[in-house]
């Protein structure tokens, strides 16, 4: 007895050890990818979408909040990876933890489930998660690089703004992406595969168009999430708004299509509209349907028990054995004449 329990303490530090170092691991990727698309304002670098604030807010979600020395240490690895660490090191890894950490903290709040299957979990997500929390992560960063002389403080506000949506932005199209796969058990059935075969297709053929092209027709990227939704519900919704807005963010970055011509204010602005409007479509569309799914559901497991406790109720009223009445023995001569 005295050695289980032995292994079972060695063993419960080797898994938190390891589980830090896989969410370490997944913050450093998710953040090298969200290097690969930048913008410029006033002199600043920033990314419209900050991954890996997304993957550290689904990480704690799903591991609990023990697991944020693995948001610190990734965050640790990412600025090592960009230059070599300079005053501002501390002030950066607190911010990047803090955002995250707070937005745990507020959804725990409210009682948020991590399968977005509510509609005030999607608003939670947004307002909370993503626009609320955010703030503290952006103004610690952004506070941080002013004070050691890495940004202009009469630039404070664009900056702090830009770096505030790119958080922002990361929370609400990479959280639910990772949510949903967490939650998705199993795969579609086999009916649904030519459907969502065609609807990749088409997908992969009108997103780019739609941003590439010179028309500005970023709208037509909205019939194919309201197919997604209708059809897939959250997995498939925030599946075509994590394509739509990656594509469209590096059509941001290299100034062509819906894009073009527009100064590097203007594209922040415009990309970040449009891949905010399109994830909170995404989320509120995608709960009110599996809401109504969930209804439907429920309504018709209470009629199926409702008629299972009305057959047993008319099986206890009609004894076995009673005679009907048309066969039962006359009480008098007159009767049986």
């Amino acid at each position: 007895m005295a050695g289980v329990v032995g292994n079972q303490e060695l063993r419960r530090p080797a898994v938190v050890a390891l589980r830090t170092l896989a969410v370490a691991t997944c913050y450093f990727a998710a953040g090298r990818l969200g290097l690969l698309c930048r913008l410029t304002v006033e002199g600043a670098v920033f990314t419209p979408i900050y991954p890996p604030t997304g993957v550290a807010l689904a990480c704690l979600l799903v591991f609990g909040l023990g697991c944020w020395p693995g948001v610190s240490l990734g965050a640790l690895f990412l600025v090592l990876s960009i230059g070599s660490p300079g005053p501002d090191l501390v002030g950066i890894l607190v911010g990047n933890t803090a955002g995250p950490v707070c937005a745990f903290l507020l959804l725990r709040r409210v009682g948020f489930r991590t399968d977005l299957g509510r509609l005030r979990d999607g608003l939670a997500l947004v307002f909370l998660g993503a626009l609320a929390a955010m703030l503290v992560s952006s103004t610690v960063d952004v506070i941080t690089l002013i004070l050691v002389g890495k940004l202009d403080a009469n630039h404070f506000w664009p900056i702090w703004l830009a770096w505030w949506v790119g958080d922002a932005m990361g929370v609400l199209i990479v959280t639910p992406v990772l949510l949903a796969l967490f939650q998705a058990r199993r795969p579609p059935s086999p009916a649904r595969w030519p459907e969502g075969l065609a609807l990749t297709v088409v997908a992969a053929v009108v997103i780019p168009l739609t941003t590439l092209s010179s028309l500005s027709a970023l709208f037509l990227a909205y019939p194919l999430l309201i197919w997604s939704a209708l059809r897939f519900r959250l997995v498939g919704s925030v599946l075509c708004a994590l394509f739509t807005s990656v594509v469209a963010a590096v059509a941001a970055t290299h100034g062509v299509g819906a894009f073009a011509r527009l100064s590097h204010v203007e594209v922040m602005l415009k990309l970040q509209m449009f891949n905010g409007s399109l994830a909170l479509t995404a989320l509120l569309l995608s709960a009110v349907i599996t809401e109504q799914h969930n209804t439907r559901r429920s309504v018709a497991e209470a009629c199926t028990e409702l008629a299972e406790a009305l057959e047993h109720l008319t099986a206890h009223d009609s004894p076995a054995g009673r005679a009907p009445p048309e066969a039962a023995e006359p009480r008098s001569g007159r009767d049986a004449r």
